[in-house]
């Protein structure tokens, strides 16, 4: 009997500790129960046939068809299904049907030239709600992280209640978590076998219930509303629902918004938060105010609070949720090309030239607040380029008076403009601010690249300067101009045909011993680190980097913050010139993965790139609202794409260039051996009817080219054809790896036919 009442009381623990478990197991959020929702990738299936239809058209007629691309976009709804602020429902099918017919397609654009590329989107989009515990879960995250941060208005006029901040990045493991969890996503870094494999990107869109969170309200136990029912609201609750408080986000300390980029492949856009206003002062061209992100609130009780019809209501509600998911996707998931750079090297040399005229300190030394710390920036790079691409970034200082070209270079970029400003007398009073013009410094910068750079190399490794670099002694093309050793020739120079022909300037030689190996790029970063100048000073645009495709220039001096003509909220924005690191990754960004900053795009109606805030606060180095060194793993992805779009559309460019000397010359021999133009239907021309002869071999005219050619092509545009239809399909899989390699063998045999078509030309 002793050993049975001591079986009992162990038994009964036992138990007890496992009703514990399950019960707690029970509570948590993120569980993967049977019918969680499920992310479904396959629907390149549906669209193969539409895909491979305007591939051909492409090829073998004259119209103008965008290579299409079909891209998934993925829209979490948190708090849109009666479980968030006032229990508002939105039906996730019938807003998946409303974006895909409103939104179906995509054209980005090169910034540089603000031509459209020859890629086109399909937007496959999927719209799902996020569960009730996930919601939890991200409410009582959020809650716990609000930090007072005084009072804030309400709307523009509206009256003053208690703010508080959010660190966006305090909760952004809880939003990757959620991540995770509906995509089946690890937490695992970015690596070679991740980036072959489909991984979505998402727009979480937020509904949360701000009286449920109250940080003041400690009452409120939110572990049990995980999996318990959630009551629906009264007349006076709804009312109430602003919970007398609002709160916004900031991501690193950068500017506030209740709109952010992660840090993962997701995009946050709060509507509960702010509402937010930030911009330009005194510019209208992009600028976010308390009405640009719809607000439940008004969209329920728009005179006061007497009830709307809620279909009308409704209806609306669910178009400006598409506008934003539209804007979104143009400025962050498929943004346009800042620089449209074919790049097929295998090597990557960034050298950080600092040029200082002063000796004081060296922003290459570290542990100050003020260093650079070239390991980060390496390997945030090294996320942007394929794999298999060497990337090595090499640092060293030059005293600016030694080098008598650049320090002249710096002094005649310096310009001034006159600015008007009120004060608090009442009258305009009117300054000079002083700037540094980056076109100015380029051309000389640029020239003396190569030997600063080979300089760095032989310092710090010697083993790579010959990797990079070799010597030597033959004629080099020289502008002859400065202290400038080597007026290096871009990789590709052929490719500039394709915007047409310019004329060659007369050049002088000039004896050289220092080139670049084959399949290298070099990008150098020039760094003035200049003392003793206008404590306001900065760059064109009040920005302290300037990029082009091929250099990165940035200022840096120790001065204090310098006051920006940015606001938010009802403070102005500063940087800090004293501090390079984040302009130096804007430029790389740009000037290695072609990246344009999320506020920018191309207007083709405007004809110059045009500014949305919107989205300018979250992981990423670009403008006056972001304050971090780092890259959102989203704006990689379009990093990786880029390079690969941007072989895609010099090799889709070439083969209409070459049609398009096939129709020429088609159309000048194409005759009688009287000479009269050939005869056939009355619908077609001459060039046509030898075409159909050139693709279909259905009439008996006269050949102008030799059969083998004719073969030869035909096979060729054939052989294209699958090629684009395969890189379509890993494209849309992610397989970015694959589709690179694809993408090299595309550009290259339409180089090698088009070079074969000119011969048979004579050209």
């Amino acid at each position: 009997m002793k050993s049975v009442s001591s079986v009992v009381p162990a038994l009964l623990l036992t138990l007890t500790l496992v009703s514990i478990q399950s019960a707690s197991a029970a509570l948590e959020a993120f569980r993967r129960d049977p019918g969680h929702p499920q992310w479904h990738h396959g629907a390149f299936h549906d669209v193969k046939d539409s895909v491979r239809s305007d591939v051909r058209r492409m090829l073998h007629t004259r119209a103008e068809v965008p290579f299409q691309v079909p891209l998934e976009v993925n829209i979490v709804l948190i708090g849109f299904n009666n479980d968030g602020g006032y229990r508002y429902m939105v039906d996730a099918h019938r807003m998946e049907e409303f974006l895909r017919v409103s939104f179906p397609s995509h054209r980005p654009s090169c910034l540089e030239t603000g031509e459209p590329l020859d890629i086109e989107h399909h937007i496959v989009y999927n719209v799902f709600p996020a569960g009730q515990p996930e919601l939890i879960a991200l409410e009582k995250a959020l809650k716990e992280a609000m930090v007072p941060a005084g009072n804030a208005r309400e709307s523009d006029y509206g009256r003053e209640v208690p703010l508080f901040e959010v660190d966006a990045t305090a909760v952004e493991p809880v939003f990757q978590k959620l991540y995770s969890y509906i995509f089946d996503m690890d937490n695992s870094g970015y690596n070679a076998a991740e980036m072959d494999r489909p991984v979505p990107s998402a727009i979480f869109i937020v509904n949360f219930d701000k009286v449920r969170m109250d940080p003041r309200n400690k009452d409120i136990d939110l572990d049990s509303l995980m999996y318990g029912k959630i009551t629906q609201l009264t007349e006076e609750e709804m009312k109430r629902q602003e919970g007398e408080y609002i709160y916004h986000y900031r991501y690193n300390g950068g500017g506030a918004s209740q709109v952010w980029l992660g840090l993962g492949r997701f995009v946050v856009i709060d509507l509960s938060a702010g509402p937010c206003t930030y911009g330009k002062i005194e510019t209208e061209e992009g600028s976010v105010s308390s009405k640009t992100l719809p607000r439940l609130r008004n969209m329920l009780f728009p005179r006061g609070f007497n009830a709307a019809s809620g279909h009308s209501t409704h209806d609306t509600f669910v178009g400006q949720l598409a506008a934003l998911v539209s804007t979104t996707v143009e400025h962050v998931i498929a943004p346009d090309v800042r620089f449209e750079t074919v790049d097929l090297t295998t090597r990557l040399l960034i050298p950080i030239i600092v040029l200082q005229n002063h000796n004081r300190y060296n922003i290459l030394e570290k542990g100050q607040n003020y260093s650079i710390d070239t390991e980060a920036i390496e390997a945030e790079v090294k996320k942007m380029v394929h794999y298999g691409q060497e990337v090595v970034i090499v640092g060293g200082s030059h005293a600016l008076h030694r080098h008598e070209k650049l320090a002249i270079a710096v002094s005649k970029a310096m310009r001034g403009h006159s600015l008007q400003e009120t004060k608090n007398d009442g009258r305009f009073h009117v300054h000079t601010k002083t700037y540094l013009d980056g076109a100015i410094l380029k051309e000389e910068m640029e020239r003396s690249a190569d030997v600063l750079a080979a300089g760095l190399l032989e310092v710090s490794d010697p083993s790579l300067s010959s990797k990079f670099y070799i010597r030597q002694h033959w004629m080099d093309e020289s502008d002859g101009s400065g202290d400038s050793i080597l007026k290096h020739k871009p990789l590709w120079a052929t490719y500039a045909s394709k915007r047409g022909k310019e004329k060659k300037k007369k050049t002088e030689k000039k004896e050289s011993d220092l080139h670049r190996t084959y399949g290298t790029r070099v990008i150098p970063v020039f760094v003035l680190s200049l003392a003793d100048v206008d404590p306001h000073l900065m760059m064109e645009d009040e920005s302290l980097v300037w990029t082009s495709n091929d250099v990165v220039i940035v200022l840096q001096h120790q001065n204090e913050k310098i006051p920006l003509s940015y606001v938010s909220e009802t403070e102005r924005r500063h940087t800090l010139p004293s501090q390079a690191q984040r302009h130096i990754l804007a430029g790389l960004a740009s000037a290695v993965g072609g990246l344009s900053a999320p506020y920018e795009k191309a207007s083709h109606v405007h004809e110059r790139p045009i500014v949305n805030w919107l989205l300018s606060a979250g992981c990423h180095p670009f403008g006056p609202f972001s304050n971090t060194s780092q890259i959102s793993r989203i704006l990689q992805d379009v990093a990786l794409r880029n390079t690969i779009y941007a072989r895609v559309d010099a090799a889709l460019r070439r083969i209409r260039d070459t049609s398009e000397s096939v129709q020429a010359f088609a159309a000048e021999y194409l005759k009688t051996p009287l000479g009269e133009p050939v005869k056939g239907k009355k619908n077609k021309s001459s060039t046509e009817l030898w075409l159909e002869k050139f693709y279909k071999k259905k009439t008996n005219l006269p050949e102008p080219f030799p059969h083998e050619l004719v073969e030869r092509l035909e096979k060729f545009l054939d052989n294209l054809e699958e090629e684009l239809v395969d890189l379509s399909s890993l494209l849309y899989d992610h397989r970015l790896q694959v589709a690179h390699l694809n993408s090299s063998e595309i550009l290259q045999s339409t180089i090698y036919m088009q070079h074969v078509c000119r011969l048979c030309f004579g050209e």
